[in-house]
Protein backbone atom coordinates (compact mmCIF):
# COMPACT_ATOMS: atom_id res chain seq x y z
CA UNK A 1 0.00 0.00 0.00
CA UNK A 2 1.05 3.75 -0.66
CA UNK A 3 0.50 6.09 2.42
CA UNK A 4 0.82 10.01 2.21
CA UNK A 5 1.02 11.73 4.85
CA UNK A 6 0.44 15.64 5.27
CA UNK A 7 2.81 18.03 7.70
CA UNK A 8 4.07 16.78 10.67
CA UNK A 9 5.38 20.11 11.96
CA UNK A 10 7.53 18.54 15.36
CA UNK A 11 4.09 16.78 16.46
CA UNK A 12 5.59 13.16 17.54
CA UNK A 13 3.06 12.06 19.15
CA UNK A 14 0.48 12.81 16.42
CA UNK A 15 2.81 11.23 13.66
CA UNK A 16 2.93 7.88 16.40
CA UNK A 17 -0.44 7.46 16.44
CA UNK A 18 -1.06 7.79 12.69
CA UNK A 19 1.83 5.06 12.50
CA UNK A 20 -0.34 2.54 14.42
CA UNK A 21 -3.44 3.17 13.04
CA UNK A 22 -1.98 2.78 9.69
CA UNK A 23 0.42 -0.45 10.94
CA UNK A 24 2.83 -0.02 7.81
CA UNK A 25 4.65 -2.90 6.59
CA UNK A 26 7.69 -3.94 4.73
CA UNK A 27 6.08 -4.13 1.58
CA UNK A 28 4.14 -0.22 2.11
CA UNK A 29 5.61 2.81 1.34
CA UNK A 30 5.21 6.22 3.30
CA UNK A 31 5.23 9.35 0.90
CA UNK A 32 5.75 12.80 3.37
CA UNK A 33 4.44 15.81 1.60
CA UNK A 34 7.15 18.14 3.25
CA UNK A 35 7.57 20.18 6.61
CA UNK A 36 8.10 17.40 8.60
CA UNK A 37 10.05 20.16 11.48
CA UNK A 38 9.46 23.49 13.08
CA UNK A 39 6.13 24.51 15.67
CA UNK A 40 4.59 22.00 17.25
CA UNK A 41 2.05 21.58 19.81
CA UNK A 42 2.83 21.05 23.51
CA UNK A 43 5.56 18.43 23.01
CA UNK A 44 7.43 19.82 20.08
CA UNK A 45 9.98 17.24 19.34
CA UNK A 46 12.01 17.54 16.13
CA UNK A 47 14.77 14.64 16.90
CA UNK A 48 11.61 12.37 18.22
CA UNK A 49 10.43 13.06 14.39
CA UNK A 50 13.21 12.36 12.80
CA UNK A 51 14.01 9.09 14.07
CA UNK A 52 10.60 7.81 14.46
CA UNK A 53 11.19 7.71 10.45
CA UNK A 54 13.95 6.86 10.19
CA UNK A 55 13.30 3.58 12.13
CA UNK A 56 10.07 2.59 9.75
CA UNK A 57 10.24 -0.56 8.82
CA UNK A 58 8.50 0.04 5.21
CA UNK A 59 9.66 2.68 2.52
CA UNK A 60 9.65 6.04 3.20
CA UNK A 61 9.47 9.16 0.63
CA UNK A 62 10.35 12.40 1.89
CA UNK A 63 9.64 15.66 -0.12
CA UNK A 64 10.95 18.73 0.70
CA UNK A 65 8.96 21.39 2.56
CA UNK A 66 10.31 25.24 3.00
CA UNK A 67 10.47 24.38 6.82
CA UNK A 68 12.64 21.76 6.23
CA UNK A 69 15.24 23.99 4.20
CA UNK A 70 14.85 26.70 5.95
CA UNK A 71 16.01 24.77 8.89
CA UNK A 72 18.91 23.44 6.76
CA UNK A 73 20.39 26.17 5.72
CA UNK A 74 20.19 27.61 9.07
CA UNK A 75 21.72 24.70 10.35
CA UNK A 76 24.62 25.31 7.89
CA UNK A 77 24.98 28.92 8.61
CA UNK A 78 25.63 28.07 12.20
CA UNK A 79 27.83 25.61 12.08
CA UNK A 80 29.94 27.58 9.26
CA UNK A 81 30.64 30.45 11.75
CA UNK A 82 32.98 30.79 14.92
CA UNK A 83 31.46 30.44 18.00
CA UNK A 84 31.93 34.01 18.95
CA UNK A 85 29.81 34.41 15.39
CA UNK A 86 27.26 32.45 16.54
CA UNK A 87 26.65 34.08 19.34
CA UNK A 88 25.80 36.89 17.64
CA UNK A 89 23.79 35.46 14.47
CA UNK A 90 19.76 36.25 14.50
CA UNK A 91 18.01 33.53 16.44
CA UNK A 92 16.03 30.55 13.86
CA UNK A 93 12.51 31.81 13.76
CA UNK A 94 11.16 28.60 14.89
CA UNK A 95 12.03 26.43 17.52
CA UNK A 96 13.92 22.90 15.80
CA UNK A 97 17.14 24.37 15.85
CA UNK A 98 17.08 24.77 19.39
CA UNK A 99 15.66 21.62 20.50
CA UNK A 100 18.00 19.84 18.02
CA UNK A 101 20.94 21.87 19.54
CA UNK A 102 19.96 20.06 23.13
CA UNK A 103 19.94 16.80 21.93
CA UNK A 104 22.21 16.15 18.70
CA UNK A 105 26.24 16.85 17.85
CA UNK A 106 27.10 19.01 15.59
CA UNK A 107 28.16 16.63 13.01
CA UNK A 108 24.61 15.03 13.37
CA UNK A 109 22.76 18.23 12.73
CA UNK A 110 24.53 18.75 9.13
CA UNK A 111 23.79 15.06 8.49
CA UNK A 112 19.87 15.52 9.08
CA UNK A 113 20.71 19.02 6.81
CA UNK A 114 22.55 17.26 4.40
CA UNK A 115 19.42 14.49 4.11
CA UNK A 116 16.89 17.57 3.38
CA UNK A 117 18.69 19.61 0.51
CA UNK A 118 19.44 16.48 -1.00
CA UNK A 119 15.16 15.53 -1.10
CA UNK A 120 13.36 15.68 -3.91
CA UNK A 121 11.00 18.86 -4.10
CA UNK A 122 8.92 16.73 -6.48
CA UNK A 123 8.38 13.18 -7.67
CA UNK A 124 6.48 11.46 -10.07
CA UNK A 125 4.98 8.09 -9.34
CA UNK A 126 2.20 5.32 -11.25
CA UNK A 127 -0.19 3.39 -9.07
CA UNK A 128 -3.17 1.81 -9.81
CA UNK A 129 -2.45 3.09 -13.37
CA UNK A 130 -2.99 6.32 -12.26
CA UNK A 131 -0.31 9.08 -12.24
CA UNK A 132 0.61 11.19 -9.08
CA UNK A 133 2.47 14.49 -8.46
CA UNK A 134 3.82 14.51 -4.92
CA UNK A 135 5.04 18.12 -4.18
CA UNK A 136 5.04 20.10 -1.02
CA UNK A 137 3.34 23.34 -2.03
CA UNK A 138 2.53 23.14 -5.91
CA UNK A 139 3.45 20.57 -8.45
CA UNK A 140 4.34 20.84 -12.52
CA UNK A 141 4.31 18.76 -15.12
CA UNK A 142 7.25 16.34 -15.19
CA UNK A 143 8.77 17.81 -18.29
CA UNK A 144 9.03 20.95 -17.16
CA UNK A 145 12.02 22.05 -14.74
CA UNK A 146 10.33 24.62 -11.99
CA UNK A 147 12.45 26.04 -9.20
CA UNK A 148 12.68 24.73 -5.96
CA UNK A 149 10.82 27.52 -4.91
CA UNK A 150 7.97 26.83 -6.86
CA UNK A 151 7.29 23.48 -5.53
CA UNK A 152 8.12 24.67 -1.60
CA UNK A 153 6.21 28.12 -1.94
CA UNK A 154 3.72 28.32 -4.79
CA UNK A 155 3.56 31.29 -7.17
CA UNK A 156 1.03 33.35 -8.44
CA UNK A 157 -0.92 30.71 -9.98
CA UNK A 158 -1.81 28.68 -6.84
CA UNK A 159 -5.38 29.61 -6.97
CA UNK A 160 -5.85 28.50 -10.37
CA UNK A 161 -3.68 25.42 -9.91
CA UNK A 162 -6.20 24.37 -6.77
CA UNK A 163 -9.26 24.41 -9.03
CA UNK A 164 -7.35 23.07 -11.91
CA UNK A 165 -4.30 20.83 -11.31
CA UNK A 166 -2.33 19.16 -13.50
CA UNK A 167 -4.12 18.03 -16.29
CA UNK A 168 -3.60 14.09 -16.48
CA UNK A 169 -2.23 13.75 -12.93
CA UNK A 170 -3.68 13.77 -9.30
CA UNK A 171 -1.67 16.37 -7.34
CA UNK A 172 -0.89 15.21 -3.40
CA UNK A 173 0.42 18.86 -1.84
CA UNK A 174 0.47 19.86 1.84
CA UNK A 175 1.85 23.47 2.75
CA UNK A 176 -1.61 25.35 2.92
CA UNK A 177 -3.84 24.63 6.27
CA UNK A 178 -6.97 22.69 4.64
CA UNK A 179 -9.36 25.72 6.84
CA UNK A 180 -7.13 28.30 5.27
CA UNK A 181 -9.14 27.45 2.19
CA UNK A 182 -12.03 30.22 2.79
CA UNK A 183 -13.38 30.58 -1.05
CA UNK A 184 -14.12 27.05 -0.84
CA UNK A 185 -17.87 27.21 0.14
CA UNK A 186 -18.99 23.79 -0.75
CA UNK A 187 -18.33 21.51 2.38
CA UNK A 188 -18.44 18.30 0.26
CA UNK A 189 -14.61 18.89 -1.08
CA UNK A 190 -13.48 18.25 2.23
CA UNK A 191 -13.60 14.67 2.83
CA UNK A 192 -14.17 14.08 6.45
CA UNK A 193 -14.75 16.89 9.26
CA UNK A 194 -15.14 20.39 7.33
CA UNK A 195 -12.54 22.55 7.35
CA UNK A 196 -10.20 19.98 9.64
CA UNK A 197 -9.91 17.64 7.50
CA UNK A 198 -8.18 16.31 3.62
CA UNK A 199 -9.29 18.87 0.98
CA UNK A 200 -9.72 18.40 -2.65
CA UNK A 201 -10.89 20.17 -5.63
CA UNK A 202 -14.10 19.74 -8.17
CA UNK A 203 -11.88 17.49 -10.57
CA UNK A 204 -10.43 15.28 -8.17
CA UNK A 205 -7.12 16.09 -9.33
CA UNK A 206 -5.65 18.14 -6.47
CA UNK A 207 -5.60 17.07 -2.85
CA UNK A 208 -4.14 19.22 -0.08
CA UNK A 209 -3.34 17.25 3.48
CA UNK A 210 -2.16 19.90 5.38
CA UNK A 211 -4.84 19.78 8.35
CA UNK A 212 -2.79 21.99 10.47
CA UNK A 213 -0.08 19.96 12.58
CA UNK A 214 1.69 21.54 14.35
CA UNK A 215 -0.83 24.31 14.78
CA UNK A 216 -3.53 24.80 17.91
CA UNK A 217 -6.23 22.23 17.26
CA UNK A 218 -4.47 21.12 13.81
CA UNK A 219 -4.51 17.60 13.01
CA UNK A 220 -2.29 15.10 10.78
CA UNK A 221 -3.46 13.81 7.98
CA UNK A 222 -3.02 10.43 6.03
CA UNK A 223 -4.72 8.92 3.08
CA UNK A 224 -3.91 5.10 1.57
CA UNK A 225 -4.04 5.57 -2.10
CA UNK A 226 -4.97 2.34 -2.87
CA UNK A 227 -7.90 1.94 -0.81
CA UNK A 228 -8.71 6.13 -0.06
CA UNK A 229 -9.23 5.13 3.68
CA UNK A 230 -8.04 8.61 5.91
CA UNK A 231 -6.53 8.29 9.05
CA UNK A 232 -6.43 11.14 12.12
CA UNK A 233 -4.39 12.03 14.57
Amino acid sequence: MHYVMGDIHNEVDKLQSVLKQIDITKDDELIILGDVFDRGGANPDPVGVYFTLSGLQGKVTWIRGNHDEWLAKYIYDYFSKSERKQKKMWPYSYNSFDLMLSRLTRVDMLDIADIIMKLPVQKDMVIDNKRYLFAHAMTSYPSVSESSEYHLMGNYDYDYFLLDGIEGYISMCGHTPTGNILWNKDRNLYMDEYQKSIWHNTKENVYLLDCGCGLPGGRLACICLETGERFYA
